[in-house]
């Protein structure tokens, strides 16, 4: 074999594991349930009582007043669009039914049906509770990404790709240190 050959099967490997991956996501322990239905219903999943904030009114604070109410690493990541190192948020091992909410306002944004393990390290969801996030193009890097922020607060989240499981074919790669997760239940 060539070794530009062999570079290129080398190249493509992690990807294709990745996608070996995604076979998964879609699937709730009764079965397959849509997409539409996870988005409609996506309230099953909320905590009676749960202290998840409903509104999407805009939230504005100073940066003095979110350096106060966030942690260090919250305040770098929501609000200075930086990114946590892969595979260091419990969340990404998080398996219990229940609605991952942002860290910075409380505002829904996925249920757990909607999580995936895509094996990159960040908590993965292949879709979103519907008009939770603004999009924005991120020129950071060589190539244009898809960022996206909170509604509600305009913390920074993650990027969206186009290389997710059915139904959707997207990966919504959220930093976890910007959510916060609530349990539906005392179920394990």
């Amino acid at each position: 074999m060539e070794r530009r050959t062999f570079l290129a099967h080398l190249a493509i490997l992690p990807g294709a594991i990745l996608l070996a991956q995604y076979g998964r996501a879609g699937q709730s322990k009764k079965g397959k349930v849509s997409v539409e239905t996870l988005q409609k219903e996506w309230k099953t999943y909320l905590a009676e009582g749960s202290d998840a904030v409903l509104t999407k009114e805009p939230l504005q604070h100073s940066e003095a007043e979110w350096k106060k109410m966030l942690t260090p690493e919250q305040f770098d990541i929501l609000r200075r669009e930086g990114t946590e190192r892969p595979f260091t948020s419990p969340l990404n091992d998080e398996k219990r039914d229940g609605v991952f909410v942002c860290a910075g306002c409380s505002l829904p944004l996925f249920t757990s049906a909607m999580k995936f393990d895509s094996g990159t390290g960040w908590p993965s969801f292949f879709t979103t509770i519907p008009d939770a996030f603004e999009i924005k193009k991120d020129f950071k890097l060589i190539w244009p990404r898809t960022e996206y922020h909170c509604v509600r607060c305009g913390g920074h989240h993650g990027h969206v790709f186009n290389d997710g499981p059915r139904p959707t074919g997207e990966r919504w790669c959220n930093n976890g240190v910007a959510l916060r997760f609530i349990p539906k239940g005392d179920k394990a």
